[in-house]
């Protein structure tokens, strides 16, 4: 066990470390006894989730209203595949009945005291993060959706001409930078916010020109959703999010000399979360290159769908297969096992690499930084 802390800004869902998350709710008056049905109906379910290894249901001794539960997982992944399926929406959806707020934290076991972990075996203690990591107090989040086919156009214009919202949320938190791409008919909104994501994210739906935007979406979306109602527009937004699960900063270039680049990836089914350690991996590598135009890389993964969202010193068709994150070592065979072939062509050369980075860039429709302290 170490405590050297890294030389560089990350946060990875990929390193083998056990996970504990940490899940804050406050109940509505008279909901105790409907939310301990939901929650032994969720914890039996939960408990048959592989990588599963505990969990524990805690109530306030300050406030009975205040409730807390943990519980502990073999790595991230499994959990993020278990969090973000429709399995978990669909488990969860009677516990919205009894909670009035929740907040999830999920954090990576850094180091463990006590009798338990004294006399666990050494192959349990290895499953620690190995040093702690540097962050930079930015959280950042993206939600996508799809729209109709033949609605791009309007969609993209809608998109681009909203005002953008205050960024100041409270003393705390603040609304950093959003990003918004479009691939096809798929949209993706990448957040980035100083201090309270959830905080940030009822902020901005609130905003009224950001209420008008999703308004006037409505009419465009493939799977439809009413914001007056907060179940629909709960079950919208629980669907539409996805998670960074890795993140990595060299710093080497001036934040002037950088431009923003989005890259959409489909996998085979049931091979995002590999894609994604695959591309981690690759970005790590980039990170520790010298010669690299990769600056800063965000991964964003849900189910099969992976978003990777680069900071570029430099044209990136100068250097398609680091970009496209092929430009290694049995790198291409790796990408074409786990790609869906039917929405993506492996390239098998330089010409092609250069091809496929075309295809997969995404379409920049507007990114907007905060500039009010």
């Amino acid at each position: 066990m170490t405590s050297t802390l890294s030389d560089r800004i990350s946060q990875s869902a990929f390193d083998g470390s056990r996970l504990r998350v940490v899940l804050l709710l406050d109940l509505y008056d008279g909901a105790q006894q409907q939310f301990l049905e939901a929650y032994e109906h969720l914890r039996n379910q939960v408990a048959s989730v592989p990588g599963h290894i505990s969990d524990q249901l805690c109530q306030s001794i300050e406030n009975p209203s205040q409730w807390l539960i943990t519980s502990e997982w073999e790595s991230a992944p499994p959990f993020l595949a278990w969090v973000n399926s429709e399995e978990h929406v669909a488990t969860v959806q009677p516990l919205h009945n009894c909670v009035r707020d929740t907040r999830s934290l999920r954090f990576s076991v850094l180091r463990e005291t006590g009798k338990a972990f004294e006399l666990a075996p050494e192959t349990a203690k290895g499953k620690l993060q190995a040093s702690p990591r540097l962050g930079d107090g930015v959280v950042r989040h993206a939600l996508t959706f799809t729209v109709q086919p033949g609605t791009e156009g309007i969609v993209a214009k809608i998109l681009a001409d909203y005002e953008s919202p205050k960024a100041r949320v409270d003393e705390d938190t603040r609304l950093r930078r959003t990003s918004l791409f479009m691939h096809g008919n798929r949209v993706v909104r990448a957040i980035e916010v100083e201090g309270d994501l959830l905080a940030a994210l009822r902020h901005v739906a609130r905003q009224p020109e950001v209420r008008a935007v999703e308004e006037a979406l409505n009419p465009y979306l493939e799977q439809h959703r009413d914001l007056t109602d907060p179940d629909s527009a709960r079950m919208f937004f629980t669907r539409a999010a996805l998670p960074t699960v890795h993140h990595v900063t060299a710093g080497r270039h001036e934040a002037a000399d950088l431009r923003r680049h989005a890259l959409f990836y489909q996998a085979k089914e049931g091979c995002g979360m590999a894609l994604a350690r695959l591309l981690a991996g690759h970005d790590e590598e980039a990170a520790d290159d010298p010669a690299s135009i990769i600056d800063s890389s965000t991964i964003f993964q849900r189910d099969d769908v992976v978003v990777r969202l680069l900071e570029a010193a430099g044209p990136i068709d100068a250097r398609p297969a680091q970009v496209v994150g092929i430009d290694g070592p049995g790198k291409v065979a790796r990408l074409g096992r786990l790609l869906d072939g039917s929405a993506n062509t492996v390239p098998t050369d330089d010409l092609e690499t250069a091809d496929f980075l075309k295809r997969a860039e995404m379409t920049l429709i507007t990114d907007r930084c905060a500039t009010e302290s």
